[in-house]
């Protein structure tokens, strides 16, 4: 199955999964806004999630939970970043954003209940023993708190009033926080349900979580509003240090492509099995949204 084949595919499993979590709840405004910032995306960490599973001989049916929390946690966290006091956007995969759709108090209500969903999902006996579930619970905290995604965008919003512009190394821990972790997270969590070594997929996502960023910095300067579904150019707008701005454009585009071959190469203790990895590495700096 090609590459693209099996993200749809996958993005389907997942999709239903987080459907029939929600079939049971009552179909309130904040349920439905939950509904509506589930829809569309790529499922890229879904997609890790299942893969790293697959790798570990894991079938997808006995993971897709832990991936439809990772897609429900980052789900929220997308809806909180484009609240007016955070990222303040309009436009999300396309759509209007779910402040704007519904209000703010909806949207933060949505994002909170979508988080404690992502929990709830890892609690799911399908995932395996009490121990695995509970180191992925240990492991998606850790990842998306004050130690990862929220660490990062409490940096993002303190870069915008800072008196200078953050240095390439600050604006790497920034990223590696607010985009890699949960990246890494949901690589290494096929790993956490067959108990086994999580190094190697650990240092393929780190590589590959800074060249998601990097690329996302680049459409936002290449990248048009009707393809990448948000806003563009609201980096430079703001004056805001970017690896674009540090690096320049073709700087950037060859230190991401640097990532993707350090990636690839913390594939190799796995051999060919590892060629869906590969290609979504390599997907990641050639996505258009």
């Amino acid at each position: 199955m090609s590459f693209p084949d099996l993200l749809q595919q996958d993005a389907a499993r997942v999709q239903a999964r987080l459907q029939a979590a929600l079939t049971a709840q009552e179909d309130v405004p904040v349920v439905q806004a939950m509904r509506y910032a589930l829809q569309g995306g790529k499922r890229l960490r879904a997609f890790l999630v299942l893969e790293s599973a697959r790798l570990h001989g894991i079938a997808p049916d006995a993971a897709v939970s832990a991936a439809a929390a990772v897609e429900a946690l980052h789900a929220y966290s997308l809806v909180h970043d484009d609240l007016p006091c955070m990222d303040d956007d309009d436009l999300r995969r396309g759509l209007p954003t779910v402040h704007v759709k519904w209000d703010e108090a909806t949207a933060v209500l949505a994002g909170d209940a979508l988080q404690t969903l992502a929990f709830e999902l890892l609690c799911d006996p399908a995932l395996g023993p009490a121990d695995r579930r509970l180191a992925l619970v240990a492991g998606l905290a850790q990842a998306s708190g004050a130690q990862g995604m929220v660490l990062g965008q409490a940096l993002d919003i303190a870069a915008e009033t800072a008196p200078v512009p953050l240095t390439l190394p600050e604006i790497t821990r920034l990223q590696a926080g607010k985009t890699g972790a949960l990246i890494c997270f949901s690589a290494e969590a096929g790993a956490i349900l067959a108990a086994a070594d999580r190094a190697p997929l650990r240092a393929y996502a780190t590589a590959l979580g800074l060249a998601f960023q990097i690329a996302d910095d680049i459409l936002d300067v290449e990248g048009c509003e009707a393809t990448t579904g948000k806003r563009v150019g609201k980096d430079a707008e703001a004056g805001k240090a970017t690896f674009v701005s540090l690096l320049g454009l073709e700087g950037a585009k060859s230190r991401a492509a640097q990532l993707i071959a350090e990636a690839e190469a913390a594939l190799s203790p796995y051999g060919a099995r590892a060629s869906a990895l590969i290609e979504a590495a390599r997907f990641v700096i050639s996505r258009q949204s």
